[in-house]
Order: structure tokens, then sequence, then C-alpha cells
């Protein structure tokens, strides 16, 4: 008896085209119509997990770990250097969302680059400012600005202790001229000292003290200054001990005789 086989249906064309391009897992180069190119790993047609991605337009690379389609985890970002034709690192750090968040460090030139917390590309929570002209900023920051308490430290070796806001001087702080030998503890708005007292500190270590010392401020009668001070307060103390029995003495007289508060005299009908 002869036996019949059921031909397999074939697939289109079309699906197997389609299957195979999905992406996932790990690739070799994929072009975008941009010109972007994209090797590393994939999932469910989005960049997931590690690659390295170079953007034709900017010629910026990105290396590192990425979670659906976005910069996400630890990765490196570079910029090509226009005068060397190399490679330079610009950021070097954690990723949230393509934004950097997290700790991390930016290179802003040569000799100037901050390291420190990060939240939705700016520096934002505790970090560290390097700046070409050699001063250091040690601190709080938010919105890309010192803000809070911090530190700034000149390239001479003068430095600010205090608080910030906005990214200038706000609030109670100490500046220490430490080439002069001297101390400014005082309150900041704006970057401008608005009152304080300055002092001599470390003038005899300064590189450029000045010429004559800040006299220091003392009492010629400490004893006589105190007892005056304490026979004043005796005689406000006994003025209120006084007033104190003027008071009750009213009262009692009030109790005793009710009518004296009005002065009006008790009438007979």
């Amino acid at each position: 008896m002869p036996i019949s086989k059921c031909l397999k249906k074939s697939e289109p064309l079309c699906k197997g085209w389609d299957r195979k391009a999905q992406k996932n897992g790990l690739r070799h180069q994929v072009y975008a119509v941009s010109g972007d190119c994209y090797v590393g790993e994939w999932k469910d047609n989005m960049k997931h997990g590690k690659g390295t991605q170079i953007w034709k337009k900017k010629g910026a690379i990105y290396e590192g770990d990425w979670k659906f389609g976005k910069r996400d985890g630890y990765g490196t970002l570079s910029h090509p250097d226009q005068e060397t034709g190399k490679y330079r690192k610009v950021y070097s750090g954690w990723w949230k969302g393509d934004k950097k968040s997290g700790y991390g460090i930016q290179f802003f030139g040569p000799k100037e680059y901050y390291e420190g917390e990060w939240c939705g590309n700016q520096r934002s929570g505790w970090g560290r400012m390097y700046y070409s002209n050699g001063n250091i900023y040690e601190g709080q920051w938010q919105n890309d600005k010192p803000d809070g308490e911090g530190m700034l430290r000149l390239k001479n070796g003068n430095r600010y202790e205090g608080y910030w806001q906005r990214g200038l001087k706000n609030g109670s702080g100490r500046f220490f001229h430490l080439d002069h030998g001297q101390l400014f503890e005082g309150f900041w708005v704006d970057d401008v000292a608005k009152c304080g007292t300055m002092i001599d500190f470390g003038r005899d270590e300064a590189p450029e003290p000045t010429q004559f010392p800040i006299p220091k401020i003392k009492i010629l009668d400490p004893d006589g200054v105190l007892e005056e001070a304490l026979a004043m307060f005796k005689k406000t103390q006994e003025e209120d001990q006084s007033q104190r029995e003027y008071q009750s003495c009213r009262r009692k007289s009030s109790l005793r005789h009710p009518t004296a508060q009005t002065g009006a005299a008790p009438t007979e009908e």
C-alpha cells in the first residue's frame, strides 16, 4: 500500500529575512543610516550588554555598558583631539539612562578635570575640581556648581573654608591669607565679604607678612568691668523684687476691699 507524505509548507522568504535581521547576542559591526557604528551585544534589537559605539559626525567613541539601547553602567567616552589626531578621554565613570550618574571623572582639558558624583549629566553631590589655573575646590555640588559646604584652595596656598551657593561664597566662612599671615572669619554674600573679624594667623611663617601685626584688643580694667556688671545685675534683681512685692500688696488689698477698685460706695435702698 503506497504511503503518502505531506510536504512541509515552505516559510515565506520575508519571515526568514526578518528573523535573521533580529539582533540578539554578540554582533559585529552594525551601521546606522547616519553612518554611526556599533559593535557589541544586543537584546531584542537594542544595544544591551557590553559594546562600543562610534558616532560618525563628531567622531566620539563610547566603550562600556548598555541597557535597552542606552548607556547604562560603567563606560568611557572619548573625543578625537584635533592637534594630536589621537583620541582624548573625556569622561570615565558611571551612567544611567544615557546620562552621567554616580561617580565619574570628567576631563575638561589637559590640566582641568573633575572627580566626584554626578546626577543627570551634572556635577551633584561630593566632588573635587582641579582648575587649569592651579586652584582646587573640594566639597558639595548642585546643578553643576559648588553649593553647600566646601573648600577652595588657591594656587598661592590661600584658602576659603565655608558655605557656597550657586558657585559663589554665601554664608559663614573663613579665609586664610597664609601669604600674609592673617585669618578673616565672617559672612559672605555672592562672593563679597560683608562683615567679620581679621586676626593674625601664622604670621611668623608667612612668606610676605604684613608690616605691622594686628593689635590685640584687651580690657584695661577687667576687675572694674566685672564689678560694675555685678552691681548692675544686683540692682536689676532688687528692682524686680520690689516690683513683685508691690504687685503682691495690691492683690491682697483688692481682696480685702473689693469696692476699692471702682471707687463706688455701697448704697442702701
